[in-house]
């Protein structure tokens, strides 16, 4: 059965390449360009994992994550946040995101850290 990927990129290049990538490996994906109710987007698409951007119009990742992880009905689902932006930087607010992954990501080390929350 295939794992539920919900991305949230506004960026359609890197959103068009994360959605072909992942697909390739055997999981359903939807993608957003933005989100202003994160917690409607989960249960409106029931993902097993959130893969999302810090640098989004509306909402960012840190606010994302925050709003997943605080939410009873959501908070078991891992939340990988993505970003340009140096993981010191985003770290200094505890936004209690499972795994970061820097960009430019190496796609490969991205498919092996989602896989290790969905296994």
């Amino acid at each position: 059965m295939a794992r539920n990927i919900l991305i949230i990129e506004d960026d359609a290049e890197i959103l068009r390449v994360l959605e072909t990538v992942l697909t390739f490996h055997d999981f359903e994906v939807t993608g957003l360009s933005r989100t202003d109710d994160i917690i409607a987007a989960v249960k409106n698409y029931n993902p097993d994992l959130v893969l999302t951007d810090y640098m989004l119009p509306g909402l960012n990742g840190g606010r994302i994550c925050q709003l997943i992880k605080g939410n009873e009905d959501t908070r078991h689902i891992p939340v990988i946040l993505i970003s340009a932006y140096h993981e010191q930087a985003i770290a200094l607010v505890n936004f209690g995101y499972d795994a970061f992954v820097p960009k430019p990501f190496d796609i490969n080390k991205l498919v092996k850290t989602i896989n290790r929350f969905l296994n």
